[in-house]
This record gives C-alpha cells, sequence and structure tokens, in this order.
C-alpha cells in the first residue's frame, strides 16, 4: 500500500517530501494579517501622495545626488538628439539611484524588468543596475534574527551560513539547518530598512510631481503614478509575515487549478509554522536547476519547452480564475526541480486583481482567442488601463483597431516611428495608464516571453497559443462563461486571426517559432535605430 500523501497537498501546491506539514489553523503568525495588509496598504498609499514637505534631511541627500545628475543632463546631452538625450538621462538617473541606496536600487530593478512599458533607453540602462548590493554583516544578521526569534540563534539552528546566498535591496538569504534536521532558507530583513523606504518614498512622492513634463523620459512614465504603483508594490515586502500569507495564497489558487490526483506543474516552498515574523522568514529549501539552464535540463531528461508551457498555463490558470499570482517572475525566483516541476521562490511582490480587474484579464485574454477587438478595449477599461466612461468606439476608430493589420516588418523606419508616436499620444490622449497589477502581469509575460528563447526557440508561438487557450476554454469553460456573465456557447472558438493581429502578423502566416519571432523584432528594432541615427544627423 502506497504511503498517503502528506495533509497539506489536499490544499496547497508543495513538494512531496515535506519538511513539515502546513496546517493554516495552526500557524503561531497568521493571526490578524488581514487586517495587517490592509493597514499597511493604508501607509504606503498616504507615503505615496504628492505633499508639500519632504523630510528635510532625506531630500538635502537625494538633491545632492539627483541635482547634479540632472544638471549635467541638462547642459550636456539635452541638447543633442532626442535619443542621445535619452540615453544619457538613463545613464545618470542609473548611476545616482545606485548611490541613493537599496530603496532607489529596487525601483530601478522595477524599472529594468518593464521593457514595452517604460522607455527603451531607461528600460535597457537600469538593467545594469547592481542586483547584488553588498551585504550585512553577520553579526547584524544575528542580532535581526535573535531579536525577532526571542531566543539564542544556535537554540533554533544546528548549522547557519554566515556568507549569503543573495543579498538584495530589503533582504539578504543564508542556507542554515535547524536543530531538528530539516534545511531551511532564512531571510533576514536589512536593519532600519523600514524607516528608511519610508523616508525615501516621502521624498519621491514630493519629487515626481515636479517632473512632470520636464524631462523626456519622465513624461513618458509618468512620475506620481510610478511612485504610487511601487510604493504599493515595496510596502508589503517589508513585512516577512505577508509574504509568508502570499507564498500559502499562491500554493492554495496553484492547487485549486489542477485536476484532483494531478502533479501540479508549479510549486511553493513552505513557510514554517512558527519561525516567520516580520523581518525572519524561515522557509524549506528547494533544490533544482537553474532557470534558463536548458541544456542540463536536457541531459537531464527534462523537456524544457514542456517546462516552459506548462508553467505557463498553471501561471494563467491562477491569474485569470483567482487573480492572485506571483508578481516577479525572473530568473533568481524560478527553479527546476528534477522532476521537473517549477519551484517559485521570493513572494514578496504577490499581485492581486480584485473581483473587476479580474474579470477584465478574463476577458482580454478571451477576447483576445476570438479577436473580439470590443471586447478587449473594454477589458481594458474594466482592468483600470483606460477610464470606464471612455468611448470605446471612438478608441477603436482612433487607434484603428478594426483596421486589418500592417506588418511591422514591411514598414520602413519612417512609418514605424509615426506609427508607435502617433498610438503613444492617441493613448496618453485618453488617460491610458498602467495599474500595479497589469504591470507586474506585463512583467511577468515579457519574462516568459524572453525565457523562450532558451527554453523553447523552436516552439510554434501560434501553435502552444492556441492550444493554452483552447485548454482555458475546454477545461474551465462553464467557470469563464458564468465569470463573463455569457452561455459557454457564445465563448466561440479559438481563432488564429487574434493572435496573429496580437503579433502583428498578416494572415498568410501559418506557423512562427520563438526564433523567428525574435528575429522580427530585431528587424524591426534596427529599422528604428536607422531612424534615430537619421534624427541625429539632421540635428547636427
Amino acid at each position: 500500500m502506497p504511503p498517503a500523501a502528506p495533509a497539506d497537498l489536499e490544499w496547497g501546491a508543495f513538494t512531496d517530501d515535506p519538511p513539515w506539514i502546513v496546517d493554516p489553523t495552526r500557524l503561531d503568525w497568521h493571526h490578524g494579517l488581514a487586517a495587517l495588509r490592509s493597514a499597511t496598504a493604508a501607509r504606503t498609499r498616504a507615503l505615496a501622495r504628492p505633499r508639500a514637505l519632504p523630510p528635510a534631511a532625506a531630500a538635502c541627500r537625494v538633491a545632492g545626488v539627483l541635482g547634479p545628475a540632472l544638471a549635467a543632463w541638462y547642459l550636456t546631452d539635452r541638447r543633442r538628439s532626442r535619443e542621445r538625450s535619452r540615453r544619457g538621462l538613463s545613464r545618470r538617473l542609473r548611476i545616482a539611484f545606485e548611490r541613493l541606496g537599496p530603496t532607489y536600487i529596487k525601483l530601478g530593478q522595477i524599472l529594468s524588468a518593464g521593457e514595452g512599458v517604460f522607455p527603451e533607453e531607461l528600460v535597457g540602462e537600469f538593467r545594469l543596475c547592481r542586483d547584488q548590493v553588498p551585504a550585512e554583516s553577520f553579526e547584524t544578521v544575528r542580532t535581526t534574527v535573535e531579536a525577532d526569534l526571542e531566543r539564542p540563534l544556535e537554540a533554533v539552528f544546528s548549522s547557519f551560513d554566515e556568507v549569503p546566498i543573495a543579498a538584495a535591496s530589503i533582504a539578504q538569504v543564508h542556507a542554515a539547518r535547524l536543530v531538528s534536521g530539516e534545511e531551511v532558507v532564512v531571510k533576514v530583513q536589512r536593519p532600519q530598512i523600514d524607516r528608511q523606504v519610508r523616508r525615501d518614498l516621502a521624498v519621491m512622492a514630493w519629487l515626481a510631481p515636479l517632473l512632470v513634463g520636464r524631462i523626456p523620459v519622465a513624461a513618458l512614465a509618468n512620475p506620481p503614478a510610478l511612485i504610487e504603483l511601487f510604493s504599493e508594490t515595496i510596502g508589503e515586502e517589508l513585512d516577512f509575515r505577508l509574504e509568508a500569507e502570499n507564498m500559502l495564497e499562491v500554493a492554495r489558487v496553484l492547487a485549486r487549478t489542477a485536476p484532483a490526483g494531478t502533479k501540479r506543474e508549479l510549486v511553493v516552498p513552505r513557510p514554517h509554522p512558527s519561525l516567520v515574523t516580520r523581518r525572519v522568514l524561515v522557509m524549506e529549501r528547494l533544490h533544482g536547476y537553474a532557470w534558463g539552464d536548458a541544456e542540463t535540463m536536457r541531459a537531464a531528461g527534462i523537456d524544457s519547452a514542456q517546462v516552459l508551457m506548462a508553467a505557463l498555463i498553471a501561471f494563467l490558470e491562477g491569474l485569470v480564475l483567482f487573480g492572485v499570482f506571483h508578481g516577479d517572475l525572473h530568473a533568481g525566483n524560478l527553479l527546476v526541480c528534477p522532476d521537473g516541476r517549477v519551484a517559485l521562490l521570493d513572494f514578496g511582490i504577490t499581485g492581486r486583481l480584485d473581483e473587476r480587474g479580474r474579470r477584465g484579464l478574463l476577458r482580454l485574454v478571451m477576447s483576445t482567442a476570438t479577436n473580439d477587438v470590443r471586447s478587449q478595449v473594454a477589458a481594458m477599461c474594466e482592468l483600470g488601463a483606460l477610464p470606464v466612461d471612455v468611448d470605446v468606439d471612438r478608441v477603436i476608430a482612433d487607434l484603428r483597431l478594426d483596421q486589418p493589420v500592417v506588418d511591422p516588418t514591411t514598414m520602413d523606419a519612417e512609418q514605424l516611428t509615426r506609427e508607435i508616436r502617433e498610438m503613444t499620444k492617441s493613448l496618453l490622449a485618453y488617460g491610458a495608464r498602467m495599474p500595479k497589477a497589469l504591470m507586474l502581469f506585463v512583467k511577468d509575460m515579457l519574462f516568459i516571453d524572453n525565457s523562450m528563447a532558451t527554453m523553447a526557440p523552436d516552439v510554434d508561438v501560434l501553435e502552444q497559443t492556441v492550444a493554452i487557450l483552447t485548454h482555458l476554454q475546454s477545461r474551465h469553460g462553464d467557470r469563464i462563461a458564468q465569470d463573463l456573465g455569457v452561455a459557454p456557447a457564445a465563448l466561440g472558438s479559438v481563432e488564429l486571426a487574434g493572435i496573429r493581429s496580437s503579433l502583428g502578423l498578416s494572415e498568410d502566416v501559418q506557423r512562427l517559432t520563438h526564433r523567428e519571432l525574435q528575429a522580427r523584432r530585431r528587424l524591426v528594432r534596427k529599422r528604428l535605430q536607422l531612424r534615430r541615427t537619421s534624427e541625429r544627423r539632421d540635428d547636427r
């Protein structure tokens, strides 16, 4: 008779060999978290509101770093071509952010993941932003752990690596072993980071409105909205009890989307039942292959393309059906287990859609499948990306969404530039914005798209997209129809036309690998670069 499955697998997507069993009704740190989350959100919203005066000392420090950087840009780069101006400003901002410390580095890292959301020059420069912040000393770590756990380090851990596995802007992570023998990972918050973040956010909120329309990068990125979004994102990262709760919530959602008795394609490490505080988080340690190391996976008999697609389906199911998802997908936060399942790590940033937003994203996904342009624009309103009272038909007409798709690779540099500028101008005129949850979703999807280059370069993107959307309809059709307020038959079949349209493909394209898709993108970028080079010559 096979051994019984761990009890927590009945409700959560965890590993099959647990170091302990998680019972949500018996967690020492689990009480009052709903109120804590609401209070944290209210506090961070208040910090992001523009104010008449910032904290004096912090403002002076920021002015002393950002002021010279902006002045140097104004006196030199700004007088040159548009591209050199943006590139120079982005470089100076990145250097200034690194000097200003953890909060600004964290903001820079979020900007660096916003390809397609933030200006290209800004994204490219902030990718150079240090992702490894100098680690705190072991004595500082010991002090924090012992203060929060209220006992000596040796009373909890039989071993504790003094050198961290990773050191980021908010916290650092150490490998350790409990006195009871379990291998764990210990996440320890940097001392005083909560106070520093609150002080920095107050300065950012004061400064952001002053930058609107004054520098080219800020004009596109909408500084006040960006700081509001950033404050919402970083607020929950400062209390590890909320992160542990995020882990349980995502694990619960992933379990609910998988059919009973089947393997969960995404798994979550178990937080410890008692060793979680505001500044310390002890969790199960998982082992596996680095994300993107497709060669090693294939040598071990793991199909990297299948791993990627299975993980994508599980991610989308949790998102559109329950509105909860890991909000910070990148290579350091993913691990491929020896059995081919993907482990999600670091839940400091977790995306949540309210019911209206979740239905909006669900409508967007399903209307793309059926090439229903009107429903796509209406979905953007539900998501908060467009004002709720916007004239949908006028948006469609102004953006020419009802016209046949023009393949961007058939356009010359001048046409591409004109199209991009006109669409950007129209969207801004309608009050388009990027809500937090939507930005996190776009950021995650861009990461998954980039992962295909190494994990599944020869997969037919069109075929896989049809397969994924068809899977959602076949497995969850009744639930989707109910959420959208339509009869199941009204969902319609998945149409290749809508998928082609979203990728800018003409009707004659029947197959497209990710490798070919990348080649198309490189061609478009090359033509835009030629246009910018021409503009630079004209400026001389």
